[in-house]
């Protein structure tokens, strides 16, 4: 009875993920040079093509210029004559493609593991092309992100992932680039116990700083014994220190929870301590310790800017305002979302910002190239420039509003990307029952 139950369950899961949504197959690959003119290119690194064009051939740019575009033999021309051409957006930090239904479906979700230290625990292969979200999210321009294990401690190592493929291997754009850590918070919690603050028997009554103390110590106390584990020659197998050599000989980054300036400070001490690449991802008291974050190379992921603060005594307007502060102190900073279906507003956070001090072009490289330094993809993408990948799109109007965004074509390493998704099947189908036009 179980069995039959566990399998109508499946069945109707899977009838609800898929009501209402035609199959929408990856492109092909590239089979003829296509070039693009007449469109306003925006490089991506602050630089701004007026009526120029781009070719790409075999998913690689070949070509960018203004005027007359070079005669390439048997070339697809696509003219883009008042149109807006921009570099493929990046969203790092994202549970895209690991959750489904964020609430009370939980054989949907798969971006968390048992356990608080799981350095090994890889996102990629958990990653779920046929995800329904990913086609409404490529829709806004996101066409490349890092889906990022959650929970714990160390919660895993995450890739960067192109947004149209077959199966995770075919998404896999570059694998295991970092792992992620939440750093320990003094300020969070309260005594633990029952009844209304006191204490019980059994119970604990160290303080949050004390808790934070003591999983500092462990951590330490862990990193030591992996990176002790990364200089052995044949060590005995251990593979979650074995997940974290990339750490130490240069070839992965330590991505960092931390939002309070103690928290920041004490995470960069840290990665000094062991000689690591560091990201800090959320920073919101950054803007406290820029000089610091810029003295040691420290990069920094936004968290949303359509947000409050997170201080009743801060500017109400700090979060809007965090990109031209960190522009303005010369540090690397790039921009994510909350969750995963929220990722295609990516392009509408970033906007945000240009009210509050950033010019058009630096909230363009916040999702573009500065994303693409931050995640050491830069070499092939995040700019258009000859030699990197073809990932690209063409909007009507500005890709930083939500009223003239509007994605009529994108290419990923020079594929030419379905743009249908389930939104926009279902506003037709309800368009067509009420004789609407859509």
């Amino acid at each position: 009875m179980k069995k039959i139950f566990l399998s109508l369950g499946g069945l109707l899961l899977g009838t609800i993920l898929t009501y209402g949504q035609a199959t929408i197959s990856p492109a092909k690959p590239q089979s003829a040079a296509i070039i693009i003119t007449g469109a306003t290119i925006h490089i991506g690194n602050g630089q701004v093509i007026d009526k120029g064009y781009i070719a790409f051939d075999k998913g690689k740019i070949t070509a960018v210029g203004t005027g007359a575009a070079p005669a390439i033999a048997g070339a697809q021309v696509i003219d883009a004559t008042g149109k807006q051409l921009y570099p493929g957006f990046i969203c790092p930090i994202t549970t895209l493609g690991l959750v489904e239904i964020e609430e009370g479906a939980r054989g949907t979700v798969d971006d968390t593991e048992t356990g608080d230290m799981n350095p090994n625990v890889r996102s990629l292969i958990a990653y779920n092309t046929d995800s329904k979200v990913i086609p409404t999210v490529r829709s806004n321009g996101v066409l490349l992100a890092q889906p990022t294990p959650e929970g714990g401690t160390i919660s895993g190592q995450s890739s960067v992932v192109q947004l149209d493929a077959w199966n995770w291997e075919d998404a896999a754009y570059k694998s295991d680039i970092g792992l992620h850590l939440t750093w320990p918070a003094s300020s969070r919690g309260g005594r633990r116990g029952g009844g209304r603050g006191l204490p019980v028997a059994g119970a604990t009554t160290e303080t949050p700083a004390e808790r934070a103390q003591k999983a500092l110590d462990a951590l330490d106390s862990y990193f030591a014994q992996a990176k002790a584990y990364a200089e052995v020659k044949q060590p005995v197998a251990n593979l979650r220190f074995a997940a974290m050599a990339g750490l130490f000989n240069g070839t992965k980054k330590l991505f960092v929870n931390a939002d309070g300036t103690k928290e920041i400070l004490q995470a960069i001490a840290f990665a000094k301590k062991y000689n690591l690449q560091m990201v800090l991802v959320g920073g919101k008291e950054a803007y406290m310790v820029a000089d610091v974050l810029k003295e040691n190379n420290v990069p920094v992921i936004i968290k949303e800017t359509q947000a409050l603060p997170s201080k009743d005594d801060d500017d109400v307007y700090l979060p809007y305002k965090m990109p031209k502060i960190l522009q303005d102190a010369g540090v690397l900073y790039g921009l994510t979302g909350i969750g995963f279906w929220r990722q295609r507003n990516l392009p509408f956070e970033a906007g945000q910002a240009v009210g509050y001090g950033l010019t058009k072009e630096q909230a363009l490289s916040m999702i573009t190239l500065n994303n693409a330094k931050i995640l050491g993809i830069d070499k092939t993408t995040g700019s258009l420039e000859v030699g990197k990948d073809a990932n690209l799109f063409i909007s009507p109007g500005d890709a930083l509003d939500m009223i003239t965004l509007d994605v009529t074509t994108a290419f990923i390493q020079g594929r030419n990307i379905n743009m249908d998704n389930l939104h926009k099947q279902l506003y037709k189908k309800f368009s067509d029952k009420y004789g609407l036009k859509p």
